[in-house]
């Protein structure tokens, strides 16, 4: 009974429906009057977390159709009072796979990026706005996709060297629509990317990173010691969704896992990436391949690539990785079903990856959960954890000495 529950539970994971520089150009009338109609409200349970050189927590989320910044000195004890971003009501996407992303400079900017979604189906833009004073106000919002068309510009992912250089990723459809409008096919979608030498002030034309990718698994992307690097789910031969890495500043595609999983749909299941600043990228994600099922983690570190860790109890629905890491530290999180209630877990590394604790339970939950999001403040290890029933929580995951 277990496994047809599990196959069942599978298989409605697999063909559930995929959620759905342009501040120099005007948007066309009919994508203004797309966007003149908000999608309805739905509970917004996903936020975006950043902690700054101060130890100081940073929370983005959404209410009522407006995106909100505040921050903790105490842990999540207490927050300041928020901070409006959006002066005007938009569809901003929240969702577990699909969520506001928050990043700091070292001056004290906060910058946010977000989907907005559109009325259409599928459809939504890349949105940005930066504070230069400390989160006390924000920039007019803008519009990062660049080709005027109402079409799918969603799962952003957002990172910045902290020094001025900010770059943003997403998932973009103008390769498939252009190639339909002309009587063609298209396999999946395309990964884009806009980038900025002054702290958001001004981006860059849009670039297209990889063709053909997974249409709806989220983006992840990291800084590290090379430059910023994005990693995503990605189209090989005829629908293996498999994923694949590339740092942007030589744009090379590097195939992360070779798992098999043949499915002509998308998975909506996305991974996560961290570098440690060692040298060293860290991936996790999540696969029901002929050759893996489950979730996996890797290192890569100096053109050499670990053996893929399984982690976590497929049987109780293992899913949504996150990770993070700080010099010989990492984190690995996920959420689990035990039955009753979702559960977060972490696993700790002290020594790069190397070597990994038994598996950590932090907490549960008894209704809607967002997925847990690992996070390292100065010398200590957090998970980050929202529910609609138990509200934020802050769980401390306690490391070993390290180094």
């Amino acid at each position: 009974m277990k496994k047809i529950m599990r196959q069942a539970l599978c298989a409605a994971l697999l063909i559930a429906p995929c959620l759905v520089y342009a501040q120099h150009h005007e948007k066309s009338k009919a994508q203004a009057a797309a966007q003149s109609k908000p999608k309805a409200v739905k509970p917004a349970i996903a936020v975006g977390v950043a902690s700054d050189s101060r130890g100081r927590l940073w929370l983005a989320r959404v209410e009522n159709q407006h995106l909100l910044v505040n921050y903790s000195d105490d842990n999540g004890a207490h927050f300041s009072v928020p901070v409006r971003v959006t002066a005007t009501p938009e569809a901003i996407a929240a969702d577990g796979e699909n969520r506001p992303k928050i990043v700091l400079g070292a001056d004290g900017s906060v910058m946010l990026s977000w989907t907005q979604a559109l009325p259409q189906n599928y459809a939504g833009n890349i949105r940005f706005a930066r504070s230069n004073d400390g989160g006390k106000s924000f920039s007019e919002p803008i519009t990062l996709n660049d080709d005027g068309r109402i079409t799918s510009h969603r799962f952003d992912a957002l990172m910045t060297d902290g020094k001025g250089r900010v770059t943003v990723a997403w998932l973009d459809a103008r390769d498939r629509d252009a190639a339909k409008a002309k009587g063609g096919a298209y396999a999946g979608i395309s990964v884009y990317t806009a980038q900025s030498q002054d702290n958001g002030v001004h981006f860059s034309a849009n670039r297209r990173l990889a063709e053909h990718t997974c249409e709806c698994c989220r983006v992840a992307a990291v800084w590290s010691d090379e430059g910023p690097v994005v990693f995503w789910r990605n189209l090989y031969g005829t629908n293996s969704r498999d994923f694949a890495y590339a740092k942007l500043d030589d744009g090379i595609v590097h195939r992360a896992s070779d798992d098999d999983w043949q499915i002509d749909a998308c998975p909506h299941h996305g991974g996560d990436i961290a570098a440690d600043g060692q040298g060293a990228l860290h991936l996790a994600w999540f696969t029901n391949g002929k050759t893996r099922q489950g979730l996996f983690y890797k290192r890569v570190a100096e053109a050499k690539e670990s053996t893929p860790m399984a982690f976590g109890n497929a049987a109780a629905q293992a899913g949504h990785p996150g990770i993070a890491a700080a010099g010989d530290r990492v984190m690995l999180t996920w959420r689990e079903f035990n039955g009753s209630a979702y559960v977060a877990y972490a696993q700790r590394s002290d020594d790069s990856g190397a070597t990994w604790s038994p598996p950590i339970q932090l907490a549960e939950a008894a209704g809607i959960a967002d997925y847990p999001l690992p996070l390292f403040r100065g010398t200590r290890a957090w998970v980050v954890w929202n529910a609609a029933v138990e509200g934020l929580r802050v769980l401390p995951v306690e490391f070993g000495s390290g180094k």
